[in-house]
């Protein structure tokens, strides 16, 4: 019948909605990754105890049959995290799907969000802004995946466990330069909340002084515009690679990718560069055989 996603506190049991206290109440079966966090939940609302589906990172997959099954029975199935919406970096996205495919109705009843929370306490511009969850732990994907948030103009979301803090922060530090702008929220809405705000370099150091403990978000202040190349840079830039022994086609595509111009200007420097080139060797020519 009806996939319910149903937000539920960061920390704070007084953030539960009234809403989201019915639509507990309304589900025949609540969907939640550990059972006796939301069993203490359904307690705390005063909700009698609905059959609970374990639906984790690892479950969710092979889950989805079953709660195929009670929405064809005509069921509403409510979804739930531990802590924030369900399908953020928390098990739902597959069971949504799922039930869209389906021909289900999918509905749901917005709640907390650490992400969200993290950005609006920053202080870092809000009016843009890209969620990246957690960064791929190790290899190639985390290399990859760090370049695209240094080079990211808009503010970036990040969340990371407390035993990770350092590593992301002095992999962040190397990628972005010590003076991008970070602010580090843990425990949002809870007795500890704190966030630290200033530069990644006295963010690492600080992490490093000061372990903390809690689920972290991470909220990197966008990288800086950069200012227009000069025509003299551009113009160096391709003579380097024309020398090297690049078509102009291939020098233009090059430069305007490390210096970030247009490949149209890039490509006209460098054919006047050839052209130039070209003309003084002409006149040297003439030059020798008029002597």
């Amino acid at each position: 019948m009806t996939l319910v996603l149903i937000g539920t506190p960061i920390g704070n049991l007084g953030d539960l909605s009234p809403r989201a206290v019915q639509a507990l109440a309304a589900a025949d079966a609540i969907c939640c990754e550990d059972t006796r966090r939301t069993g203490r939940l359904l307690q705390h609302a005063g909700v009698e105890r609905r059959p609970l589906v374990v639906v984790n990172d690892h479950s969710e997959d092979a889950a989805v049959a079953k709660v195929l099954a009670r929405l064809d029975r005509g069921e509403r199935v409510a979804v739930v995290s531990d802590a924030g919406m369900p399908g953020i970096s928390d098990p739902g996205e597959r069971l949504v799907q799922a039930a869209l495919a389906a021909g289900h109705a999918v509905e749901v009843v917005p709640g907390p969000s650490a992400a969200v929370t993290a950005m609006v306490v920053s202080g870092l511009p809000a009016g843009r802004f890209v969620f990246e969850g957690f960064l791929p732990r190790k290899g190639s994907g985390r290399t990859a995946r760090l370049a695209e948030v240094a080079a990211e103009r808009r503010t970036a979301l990040l969340y990371e466990a407390p035993h990770r803090l350092l590593r992301t922060l002095a992999d962040l530090l190397d990628a972005c330069g010590p003076d991008r702008p970070v602010a580090v929220a843990r425990e949002l809405t809870k007795l500890h909340e704190e966030t630290w705000r200033g530069t990644l370099a006295a963010a690492a150091a600080w992490a490093a002084d000061h372990p903390p403990k809690g689920e972290i978000v991470l909220v990197l202040g966008g990288a800086p515009a950069l200012q227009p190349a000069a025509d003299d840079d551009v113009e160096q830039a391709v003579r380097e690679r024309l020398d090297a022994g690049d078509s102009v086609r291939d020098a233009a595509a090059a430069v305007a990718s490390d210096l970030r111009v247009p490949r149209r200007r890039a490509y006209a420097i460098a054919q006047r560069s050839v052209d130039a080139t070209r003309q003084g060797t002409r006149n040297r020519s003439s030059g020798s055989s008029g002597a």
